[in-house]
């Protein structure tokens, strides 16, 4: 038995592209991916021969160390680079590396590069897997949306039935938040940036190396080159006490997960049996119960809402982090970052597997959409009757108010109340039919429902445009 994290009590991750794309080999294989490009990058300006490059590129994989031992022996330095660099150097010397290699390896640089310059790359990895499935997911509500944009049904403010609203509105309201979070997450893995200060921040090691070499290099020019060879953004300076970078990072995962944990909430309400306006696709193996099997659970729903609850403290955790940053290197906050962070990606990219999944399959019920609206009776139309009828009802709004009052404490049709208010001569018959009927009181959610499926077609279009 090994002590791997396979996220057995992470059910929102566990066995999707989050465990194996923010696992501990692979976070391992990034801090040797930067430590081999870092190599190549001195090899290209003369700082070290290619042999040696070689060989440390043959050392950088992650199949070759005991991540177990590894893991034990982190506390030690309190990080997991130390350890591994002298592991690294090991598997060197039995390799019969060219001499000199080991020296070139991790040259000038300081654990917090390595270590935050492989968390960048395990964003970018990752945010990758998580943006396909959530564009995927937006297509799915966005099919949702134009089905349904005329398509009338209650709407609910604070648990109660409040006025008629379409569900392509709702679909929309959905998807606009997703676009909004998927948009800036977009922002934030294009600019994710290498990390290089050398042991305070000011590379004096790399700068009086450099001064003694015959490379017309600066070190200037070699963190632009090891950012390209990463593909991060070279940001020009070190940020080991300036923690934006992660901040950003962390608040557009936790925006990702918030807009999808509505998503999953308003369908497990809405999926209750005595609603019944929404369903779960129906997929073998999923949503059983251990001792009721008529059950159908909504797994995906209830894991989008799961992760929505778990995401704000390990955002919080980022900020209360760089906020108490001291010194040129933060004694506790930086390490508390690490699993913080990585629970974020491993949850946005879950929560993104099962919001594809629910917005591609989401079965709507049209009928028991039809029944809820007609719950209420008319006294949903309560507002647009108090806006149109006051002029011709003696005592105005509050007249009406107290219609309204009345149908519902003592069980008497709204309608049936209004005709006795108002002669037929004020409105007829036809006239309070189409008063009362809710799908003409849908104000602008179908404006609203196209001005989000245009936004959506521009996104689409843009992440189009860059494959």
């Amino acid at each position: 038995m090994t002590n791997a994290d396979y996220g057995v009590l992470n059910p929102v991750w566990a066995g999707g592209a989050g465990a194996r794309l923010a696992d501990d080999a692979a976070f391992v294989q990034a801090m040797l991916d930067v430590e081999a490009a870092w190599v190549r990058v001195q090899a290209a300006a003369g700082l070290c021969t290619p042999a040696q490059a070689a060989a440390v590129d043959a050392v950088a994989r992650a199949e070759r160390y005991d991540l177990a031992e590894l893991a034990q022996r982190t506390p030690d330095g309190a990080n997991s680079l130390i350890p591994l660099l002298g592991m690294m150097r090991a598997r060197l010397a039995e390799d019969g590396a060219p001499a000199g290699s080991g020296t070139a390896l991790h040259r000038g640089a300081t654990s917090q590069d390595i270590i935050d310059t492989a968390l960048m790359l395990l964003l970018a990895r990752g945010t990758g897997a998580l943006l396909g499935r959530l564009r995927s997911a937006a297509s799915g509500l966005a099919a949702l949306a134009r089905e349904h944009e005329t398509t009338p049904c209650i709407a609910r403010s604070l648990t109660q039935h409040a006025l008629p609203t379409t569900f392509g509105w709702k679909a929309a309201s959905w998807l606009s938040a997703l676009v909004a979070a998927g948009r800036r997450l977009e922002e934030v893995a294009a600019a994710l940036p290498l990390q290089w200060g050398g042991a305070v921040g000011t590379l004096a090691s790399l700068e009086q190396f450099l001064s003694t070499s015959d490379s017309t290099a600066d070190s200037a020019q070699l963190a632009a080159r090891l950012a390209s060879e990463l593909q991060l953004a070279d940001p020009q300076v070190p940020w080991h006490t300036n923690r934006v970078p992660l901040l950003q990072a962390g608040a557009a995962l936790g925006a990702v997960i918030a807009a999808l944990g509505t998503f999953g909430t308003d369908v497990l309400t809405a999926s209750r049996p005595e609603i019944g306006e929404l369903s779960e696709p129906r997929e073998a193996g999923k949503g059983g119960s251990s001792a009721m099997p008529q059950k159908q659970n909504p797994v995906h729903s209830l894991l989008l809402r799961t992760a929505a609850l778990g995401a704000p403290g390990l955002v919080s955790t980022l900020f209360t982090a760089a906020g108490t940053a001291a010194d040129e290197r933060p004694d506790g906050g930086w390490h508390a970052e690490w699993p913080a962070l990585r629970e974020l990606l491993r949850l946005a990219a879950g929560a993104a597997e099962h919001a594809d999944v629910l917005a591609n399959g989401l079965v709507v019920n049209e009928p028991a959409l039809a029944r809820n609206l007609a719950l209420g009776g008319d006294a949903v139309l309560s507002e647009r009757i108090a806006t149109v009828l006051a002029p011709v009802i003696a005592g105005g709004k509050p007249a009406i108010q107290k219609l309204v009052l009345r149908s519902l404490t003592d069980g008497i049709g709204l309608r049936q109340l209004l005709r006795l208010e108002i002669s037929h001569a004020d409105l007829s018959d036809a006239q309070l039919d189409r008063l009362l009927d809710p799908a003409g009181y849908l104000g602008s959610a179908v404006r609203f429902t196209h001005t989000v499926l245009a936004d959506y077609a521009l996104w689409k279009e843009s992440w189009l445009s860059h494959n």
